[in-house]
């Protein structure tokens, strides 16, 4: 009996804005910038990733390579990104930590 297995891809679990609002907020408490990098490339390609690159300002190739694992996005792409998709930034702090 042959398995046959389809690519996952998680683009294809963020059908809402709840969905991916939660999904990035869930890789920004891990704060690895290559994975944050990786999760804007993952809603971008769930959200039309050539409209976005042209929203952007960008090529659909260089914002695919920008938000892959691989990328290294500067600041300003990201954030272009995150305005292009209809998100913001917010920041909060971090866990109390404990007094000395």
């Amino acid at each position: 009996m042959d398995v046959k297995f389809s690519r996952y891809d998680t683009a294809d679990y963020l059908k809402t804005e709840d969905d991916i609002a939660e999904y990035l907020d869930a890789v920004m408490e891990d704060g690895t910038p290559a994975l944050i990098a990786a999760a804007l490339g993952d809603v971008a390609r769930a959200r039309n990733l050539s409209q976005l690159a042209r929203d952007v300002g960008m090529t659909r190739q260089g914002l695919d390579k920008a938000l892959s694992g691989d990328g290294n996005p500067r600041l300003a792409t990201v954030v272009k990104v995150v305005q292009a998709l209809g998100l913001r930034l917010s920041m909060k702090p971090a866990a109390a930590q404990p007094e000395m």
